[in-house]
């Protein structure tokens, strides 16, 4: 399944990405950070708007013109939509109960509820993120919003329970069998990175490992495909058509804030590969949820 406008694309080569962690942004886009954590009601950055915003000028106008978007209430029905999609896509492939497996090797039912409560913050999260991922392709490459949906601000909360801990298993904190895994994963997925999901995920390393190893098999498989490539579609039948647009956000205007930073394609490379890679992470957390069900 393509899209007339925006094909799934993944680069090649693969761009070089240049992520800014929160310790390291000034005080502009540190603000920008924390906003931008606050609208979409999640405790991290993704390393998608981290690798935008090594762009401080894209960044700055991108962030002005998305704030009242994520903000409304359209996108909060739309986040929310698309997450029922993957979770219904994920379960045609049919994920097996980890439950007995756990209880087996000694997780106590608290622990098995705090991997949910993680599973949750990404399940919730990743949509927005696809969402902006989308916007931003969608503007680079020639496309506009239509700005019809309803742009009445969100009230209320829509994210997961706040307060859960989001402790990162980095590949200099991991054990060997852990940053072996690391590697496999990128060799599967065709990524230079480990996305936060796993990491935090693999803070309990032998539910993590047994997790990956029954997703494994069905990354490359045709149905794994189809899912991701029905997201794709779907995500941009909405944004171009049911998101508002109060502050006028247009793509000319972004890509002349990207040329000032950097080459436009480069750029543009590094959104296509966010807007690659998401349908299939929300594929994977949706298949991982599925497991603990």
């Amino acid at each position: 399944m393509s899209h007339p406008l925006l094909p799934r694309l993944l680069p090649d080569p693969v761009p070089a990405l240049h992520p800014l962690p929160e310790y390291r942004v000034d005080a502009a886009r540190a603000a920008s950070y924390a906003a931008m954590k606050q609208a979409l009601q999640v405790p991290w950055m993704g390393v998608v708007t981290m690798a935008y915003a090594h762009y401080p000028t894209f960044f700055r106008v991108l962030w002005e013109g998305l704030e009242p978007i994520v903000r409304s209430t359209a996108f909060v029905a739309h986040c929310g939509a698309m997450r029922a999609q993957a979770e219904q896509a994920a379960s045609r492939l049919q994920p097996a109960n980890l439950q007995p497996l756990l209880h087996d090797l000694g997780y106590a039912p608290r622990e098995m509820e705090q991997i949910r409560e993680m599973l949750e913050v990404f399940s919730h999260g990743n949509q927005p993120y696809l969402l902006i991922a989308s916007i931003t392709r969608l503007l680079l490459e020639g496309g506009e919003l239509d700005g019809a949906g309803d742009a009445t601000p969100f009230d209320g909360r829509h994210g997961p329970r706040p307060g859960t801990p989001l402790v990162l298993m980095e590949a200099h904190h991991a054990d060997a069998p852990t940053r072996a895994l690391y590697a496999e994963i990128q060799r599967t997925l065709g990524l230079p990175f480990v996305n936060t999901d796993y990491r935090a995920l693999a803070r309990w390393p032998s539910y993590f490992n047994a997790a990956w190893q029954q997703l494994a098999p069905h990354v490359r498989s045709e149905a794994y495909r189809q899912i991701c490539d029905e997201l794709h579609a779907g995500v941009l039948e909405r944004i171009a058509h049911a998101l508002p647009n109060p502050a006028r956000l247009r793509g000319q205007a972004l890509r002349e804030a990207a040329a000032v930073d950097a080459p436009l394609s480069e750029v543009v490379a590094v959104a296509r590969l966010f807007q690659w890679l998401l349908p299939g992470l929300i594929t994977n957390v949706a298949f991982l949820r599925a497991q603990l069900v």
